[in-house]
């Protein structure tokens, strides 16, 4: 769980999933890590002091700079990577949108095939205003149209254990988590479950930071983007050289043409038609250029950002 100030809530959503989980009819337990995106507050950790029964140890792993939640999930994955074995990761908010009964939900949906691929929630309602829908189903259109898959799910995930060996790997892991296992052609399925509400304080997120995290997430498809822009840009360079010819025809050949209307439009088509040629060849050597740079690789690179690990509760 990536989180930034949000103690109380966290505290009581381990408090819930201990309780919905022990009465389960799966025997479950469970280890929390904690990534703290250098909160201002400090870990208070005795508020993490309950009888638990399926959670057996809380761990907070403190980062040095506020990264934003994206790359505190990538860091988070690197480190258990690197410091314990288990059957299987969850990935969660830790301000209770993500519920503890969805969790379930997404665990029964993880073991029913066989524990042998990812498994997403989709989010079957959501609780956010009518202006934040109506801009979130803007960017699903643009995502769609410029990497070709749809948007349905965020961070609230299961992972079988063997998929860290891939994500940890991947430099799309530290820009976006969802993008890059979709990146990373490792199988998965949905589920659909409902979205929670915030157990205690505010949300940080705002206009601008939604919009820095839905470019994070079309960043992970760089290069089918480009490929896709390339393609519209000389799509535009043939269309504005279509019509320099038929502008040119109809001025030769024909009484159409009124005074000073084909050099305008001539002009004109002129100026897109450069304009689409030196954007197709931006692109192009961007897509060269970055097929040969090495990015952030969080298994190589983590550890530079973590200031401290620390455990505050193990079951006795």
């Amino acid at each position: 769980m990536p989180l930034r100030d949000d103690w109380l809530a966290v505290a009581e959503l381990i408090r819930q999933i201990d309780k919905t989980t022990a009465e389960g009819d799966r025997e479950i337990r469970l280890d929390v890590v904690l990534v703290d995106d250098c909160s201002l507050d400090m870990c208070n950790s005795t508020a993490f002091q309950f009888p638990f029964r399926a959670v057996q140890e809380i761990r907070v792993v403190r980062l040095r700079r506020n990264l934003g939640h994206q790359r505190a999930i990538a860091i988070g994955l690197a480190h258990v990577q690197q410091t314990a074995a288990r059957d299987a990761v969850i990935v969660m908010d830790a301000d209770g949108e993500d519920t503890a009964e969805g969790m379930l939900r997404l665990i029964d949906a993880y073991l029913e095939p066989g524990a042998t691929q990812a498994v997403f929630a989709g989010r079957s309602r959501r609780a956010e205003s009518r202006l934040f829908r109506l801009f979130y189903q803007l960017y699903k259109t643009l995502h769609r149209a410029l990497t070709g898959l749809g948007v349905k799910v965020g961070n609230f995930s299961i992972l079988p254990w063997a998929y860290l060996d891939t994500l940890v790997v991947l430099d799309e892991t530290w820009n976006h988590y969802a993008a890059a296992v979709f990146r990373s052609k490792l199988p998965f399925t949905t589920t659909p479950i409902p979205r929670g509400h915030r157990i205690a304080g505010e949300s940080r997120m705002n206009f601008v930071s939604l919009v820095a995290h839905g470019l994070s997430a079309i960043s992970v498809f760089a290069d089918v983007v480009g490929v896709r822009l390339l393609i519209a840009s000389l799509t535009g360079f043939l269309l504005a050289g279509m019509g320099i010819a038929l502008v040119t025809g109809i001025r030769l050949f024909t009484s159409l043409a009124i005074p000073g209307w084909a050099t305008y439009a001539a002009g004109t088509l002129a100026i897109i038609l450069i304009q689409c040629l030196t954007i197709a060849a931006s692109f192009t050597f961007f897509m060269l250029s970055s097929r040969t740079n090495m990015g952030f690789i969080p298994l190589r690179d983590h550890a530079l950002f973590i200031a401290s690990v620390s455990e505050i509760y193990r079951h006795e």
